[in-house]
């Protein structure tokens, strides 16, 4: 049905796991999830004798900083991560995450996989016995990698973001 496969930017999962700390670290429902992003800066030159056109060679490849607001987790699984990186010893301490995108049937179509996160900031809400408050404000994430996949089988054609040129995208 094509009402099942519309994909919304409300319907997500966000999942991190941290060797070390914790086998399942987070599986929260978050209201906000901005920095999914892959770039990449194309090398650019001028072939000789061609005056009129311009080359343009794949670069290197950076990604973007996740940030996830507002957000409700069972634990303080998030917390504890944070706190360990900060320790001198853990410094290397990394996470490896997943954002699924759900259909209406709560399917999941399009998985983003994060490789070595790193979280670099936590926020708490503001405090206030009037509001119903929230586990987490604020939560900042950079990684190192982002693989996409499509399809609710979450390995149909993965997409590897990299320094791979021969990686390629195609629809599911």
């Amino acid at each position: 049905m094509v009402a099942n496969r519309l994909l919304t930017a409300f319907n997500f999962l966000v999942e991190i796991q941290v060797e070390g700390v914790s086998e399942q670290l987070c599986r929260a429902a978050f209201a906000e999830c901005d920095g999914l992003e892959i770039s990449m800066e194309p090398k650019t030159f001028h072939q000789g004798g061609q005056n009129a056109e311009q080359v343009h060679l794949a670069g290197p490849v950076s990604y973007g900083q996740l940030t996830l607001k507002r957000g409700m987790s069972q634990d303080f699984g998030l917390w504890r991560w944070f706190t360990e990186v900060m320790k001198t010893h853990q410094r290397g301490l990394r996470g490896q995450g997943m954002v699924v995108m759900l259909d209406g049937a709560q399917q999941p179509q399009m998985t983003f996989k994060l490789k070595d996160c790193l979280p670099i900031k936590i926020r708490a809400p503001a405090l206030n016995a009037k509001d119903g408050g929230i586990a987490i404000e604020e939560l900042q994430l950079v990684y190192a990698s982002m693989a996409v996949e499509f399809g609710s089988s979450a390995a149909d054609q993965p997409v590897q973001g990299g320094g791979n040129p021969a990686s390629s995208l195609s629809a599911p």
